[in-house]
C-alpha cells in the first residue's frame, strides 16, 4: 500500500509530510509526496519552487524511506491531481495539513481540503499546523 501526502509549502504541509513519513516508517509503507497546481499565469501559493522541491526530496532521501516527490502542473485542479493518484496508487491513506483558523474561519474549511474529504475514496487523515 501506499500512502499519499499532499504538500504544500507552508506549516500545514510540513506537518503532513512529517505525519505521513511517521505513518510510513511505521507501516513499513510507501510514501509519494505530491505538489499540484493548475499552472497558468495566475500566481498560485500552493505551487513550491525548485528550492523547496530539492528540500523535500532530500529530506525523504535522508529519511531511508522508500519514498518519492511528485509535482504535477497540467493544468487539473490539485483535487482532480490528487484523487487520480489515490485511485492510480490504491493509497491506503492521504495526508492533508489544516492551519489553525479564527472562530469565523472555523466555520468554512479551505476549498481544496473540504473538496478532498469529500471526493476521494481512501480515508483521509487531516493534521493540524503548529
Amino acid at each position: 500500500m501506499t500512502i499519499l501526502v499532499a504538500y504544500v509549502a507552508r506549516p500545514e504541509g510540513q506537518a503532513a509530510l512529517d505525519k505521513g513519513m511517521e505513518i510510513a516508517k511505521r507501516r513499513n509503507e510507501r510514501l509519494v509526496v505530491v505538489n499540484a497546481s493548475p499552472g497558468g499565469t495566475k500566481e498560485d501559493p500552493a505551487m513550491i519552487d525548485v528550492q523547496e522541491s530539492e528540500r523535500v526530496e532530500k529530506l525523504l532521501r535522508s529519511a531511508g524511506l522508500d519514498a518519492e516527490f511528485k509535482q504535477f502542473v497540467r493544468g487539473k485542479s490539485a483535487v482532480e491531481e490528487i484523487d487520480a493518484l489515490v485511485e492510480s496508487l490504491q493509497a491506503s491513506v492521504l495526508i492533508i495539513g489544516l492551519r489553525k483558523r479564527s472562530p469565523v474561519g472555523k466555520l468554512i474549511m479551505g476549498s481544496v481540503a473540504q473538496e478532498l474529504l469529500l471526493t476521494v475514496s481512501c480515508p483521509v487523515l487531516a493534521v493540524k499546523a503548529g
